[in-house]
């Protein structure tokens, strides 16, 4: 009987070869549909494979099981179709992998799901963690088989580690950006059913759901523990799978698995064979057809949705094994908070509040357009925008410190400057209102144009409070001083004008100021009451002019003009009585020398 199923075998290739037709006559067997490249990197479609499933033209349901090399994927999967080693997916012995890429069962089982005759394909995967092969190459039959399946079997050996999880995840993120590539940004992940499959379970206590529960389940991390937070968002990166996972649990089969093959029913475990059933039962129960953009999928589009994933995870770059979306995101994150850092440290600080609220605006939004440009993942990566976010937060804060450090120094120093500005012109040589205030103005002015940022409200305050009281000090001493410098100018023109230049008129103007000064003060009992007479008003009013004008500040140059007066009048009284003798001098101080000796009247 075998020998003759070799020969039919024998001589349906031999016809094929003879007739050079490339079309499958024998689809009860497993095909290639997805193969790996010689550098075992990336995918390519088999055509051989693709020709058994696009000619289909009813609803397509995918099964495919995925897991560890070397875990019984193969063995599974023929358990699950009722075929033999010999006729159904190869089974391998050796400790290399047997399945390379992604294989079909040609011949469909042909079922009815809620009253739509449904053609479900089983899908074996090449299992991760072989020799030979790249990190990214094991993620892309991952991803792949994640995305294209309607019922995903996760067949685990024993028990359920943290890689298993962590691995899980990352397929589910990855088919999720992939899958969003193709069908477009607004299109959310449809996710598989997902079946925890645990073999050769032998360990006492929890059951497989119980267990696959606790092991999803939140760490407490009261702590904040970082190593902790990832592991946590690895379980939350599977939420998109959302309550389509259920677990199941299979005994070892056989204490010697390298005999599986040649074992019948009979001589393999009976608690093993009625799991089996039951496992059977419970794919069949959650099979359902493949929906892409709410519609069922028949063959030929199942073929062309699979060539635009596999395209897409071919172009992609995909982050290293095992490793999540946020951990890929990392490099991004950072590239994108240094375009942010380097907008920020180009502002020329101090500045307004404002205006710096608003270039933090425009870098942010800089920095965020690159990173959605940029990232990877869809749903998730959600977590690495909002902890770009909350890290450029964390740079603006430091930004707007620095900010008001540079706004205090400088607002200080402006402060400083109008304070010493004002010392000065309380000890003016020659008082001057005039002067004061245009000191002032322009200290005002200068603060106003110059102190920039936060702390300018302050000074503000503060500055207006120290000229007002400046400006106060100075007018409660500036009629004292005027008057102490008038009735000492009025003794001065009183010598002046008696003995050095004999000028009666000018000696009895002095005099006039003198006696008024001290006589108004004497009579009236303070000098307070004479700031408010019209004549004190018309005097400060001919001092300013006098004393400080935009053309002449006389209390700048009183010293130099004086000694340049009195040289000017040494000068004359010297030269002038040599050449002149004392014509020079005015009549009424003149004596006649060559007059009569009459005595002048009074």
């Amino acid at each position: 009987m075998e020998i003759s199923y070799w020969i039919f075998v024998f001589s349906i290739l031999l016809f094929s070869l003879v007739s050079g037709s490339s079309s499958i006559d024998n689809f009860h067997q497993p095909f290639p549909i997805v193969e790996p490249d010689p550098g075992h990197t990336k995918l390519r479609l088999s055509r051989e494979g693709l020709e058994a499933i696009s000619r289909i033209t009813t609803p397509i349901s995918a099964v495919a099981v995925i897991g560890p090399y070397r875990s019984g994927k193969s063995f599974l999967l023929n358990q699950l179709l009722s075929l033999s080693c010999d006729e159904g997916f190869g089974v391998g012995h050796m400790r290399d992998t047997k399945t390379k890429g992604i294989w079909v069962w040609g011949t469909p089982l042909e079922v009815d799901i809620d009253g739509v005759r449904t053609s479900v394909f089983y899908l074996d995967t090449e299992g991760f963690e072989s020799v030979g092969k790249s990190n990214v190459y094991d993620d892309r039959i991952f991803a792949l088989a994640t995305v294209m399946s309607s019922v995903l079997i996760y067949n685990l050996p024993e028990t359920i580690r943290e890689a298993d999880i962590s691995r899980l995840s990352f397929a589910v993120e990855l088919a999720e950006e992939f899958y969003g590539r193709v069908k477009g940004q607004d299109i959310a992940f449809e996710p598989a059913k997902l079946l925890w499959l645990i073999q050769r379970d032998f360990l006492q206590g929890k059951s497989v759901k119980e267990m696959v529960d606790e092991a999803l389940r939140h760490v407490p991390n009261s702590d904040g523990d970082k190593n902790i937070d990832q592991v946590n968002q690895i379980r939350d990166s599977l939420a998109v799978m959302g309550d389509n996972s259920t677990a199941f649990s299979l005994p070892q089969p056989h204490l010697m698995r390298t005999k599986l093959c040649d074992l019948k029913d009979d001589d393999l475990d009976p608690m093993y064979v009625k799991k089996r059933g039951q496992l059977k039962e419970l794919v069949a129960s959650i099979i359902r057809p493949k929906i892409v953009q709410g519609k069922y999928l028949n063959g030929k589009e199942f073929v062309s949705f699979l060539e635009q994933i596999l395209d897409a995870l071919n172009k992609g770059e995909i982050p290293s094994t095992g490793s999540l979306v946020e951990v890929f995101n990392k490099g991004i994150l950072e590239r994108c908070l240094k375009l942010y850092s380097e907008r920020m440290g180009k502002l020329r600080l101090p500045m307004p509040e404002q205006s710096l609220q608003d270039a933090h605006e425009r870098s942010r939004e800089e920095a965020m357009k690159a990173f959605e440009e940029q990232h990877f993942g869809r749903h998730h990566a959600k977590k690495s925008a909002d902890q770009l976010d909350e890290e450029m937060k964390e740079v603006f804060k430091n930004v707007i410190m620095t900010n008001e450090y540079q706004s205090t120094r400088l607002c200080e120093a402006l402060y400083t400057k109008c304070e010493d500005r004002m010392d000065q012109l309380q000890v003016l040589r020659l008082p001057t209102m005039a002067k004061f205030d245009a000191g002032l103005q322009q200290c005002n002015q200068s603060f106003e144009q110059e102190c920039v940022g936060p702390s300018k409200a302050n000074y503000e305050q503060r500055i207006m409070k120290m000229l007002g009281k400046s400006r106060s000090l100075f007018i409660k001493e500036y009629n004292q001083r005027l008057f102490n410098w008038l009735v000492a100018f009025s003794l001065v023109m009183v010598v002046i004008g008696r003995f050095i230049i004999k000028f009666i008129l000018v000696e009895m103007a002095a005099w006039i100021l003198f006696i008024f000064l001290e006589t108004y003060t004497r009579m009236f009992w303070s000098a307070e009451s004479l700031y408010y007479n019209p004549v004190w008003h018309f005097i400060v009013s001919a001092w300013e002019t006098i004393v400080y004008s935009p053309i002449l500040d006389l209390d700048r140059w009183a010293i130099p003009i004086a000694c340049m007066a009195a040289l000017g009048i040494l000068y004359c009284r010297c030269y002038g009585r040599r050449k002149h003798g004392s014509q020079w001098l005015l009549p009424l101080y003149n004596h006649q020398k060559g007059g009569s000796n009459r005595p002048r009247s009074d």
